[in-house]
């Protein structure tokens, strides 16, 4: 998977207009966007993100495993659940990078070369104002040209978030020699770090 695509850099990338009441953020966000190794790995590196945890979401729990979801005949999409600090990191930053940087929301049913359902973009919403404020900010993408393709992403709601088997949690920190993570994971965490170096962890 290219990191380098056309559209606006990351850095580029405008936070969402549409103000957020800290009573309508509960410091939690479900968000799918291809292979979860990739989006935890970027996530696990921002600031004021307290826990990532890749998982399935948007199917059933007879279906949440990895054998069913790779078979593309589920509803679940590989998703991470990024919990975070309001004070330290808003939700308007983390869909920024979400859109900018963790993948590329005009692929349909893809990243690169995954391909399938399980790969899609979505946000998972847990809240009216959750969907209300992931909406307003698609829009807002989209008429800043921030990508030269429509977006994609689709808006769910959130029924269920299963946690994935143990040996896919932070597996980037611990697989760091394994192909895929370097050939596709860490340019993406680098992408992250280059665009957005005052909100590394530090």
């Amino acid at each position: 998977m290219q990191c380098d695509i056309p559209g606006m850099k990351p850095a580029d990338f405008p936070l969402p207009e549409q103000p957020l009441n800290p009573a309508d953020d509960n410091g939690e966000i479900v968000l799918a966007g291809g292979c979860f190794w990739c989006t935890e790995a970027v996530y696990r590196a921002l600031d004021g993100v307290e826990d990532v945890v890749s998982g399935y979401a948007g199917g059933t729990a007879d279906t949440a495993n990895y054998q069913a979801v790779c078979s593309g005949t589920t509803d679940h999409a590989e998703a991470i659940r990024i919990s975070y600090d309001p004070a330290r990191v808003s939700l308007g930053e983390i869909l920024r990078i979400f859109f900018s940087v963790a993948h590329d929301p005009t692929q349909l049913n893809r990243q690169g070369n995954d391909r399938g359902r399980q790969y899609r973009s979505a946000i998972f919403y847990a809240s009216d104002r959750q969907r209300e404020y992931a909406e307003a900010y698609m829009r807002q993408l989209e008429q800043a040209g921030a990508w030269p393709d429509k977006i994609v992403t689709t808006l769910e709601p959130l029924t269920d978030f299963y946690p994935a088997e143990a040996y896919h949690q932070d597996y980037a920190r611990v697989n760091p020699r394994q192909p895929y993570i370097q050939a596709v994971s860490m340019p993406k965490v680098e992408k992250f770090r280059d665009s957005f170096p005052d909100k590394v962890r530090r």
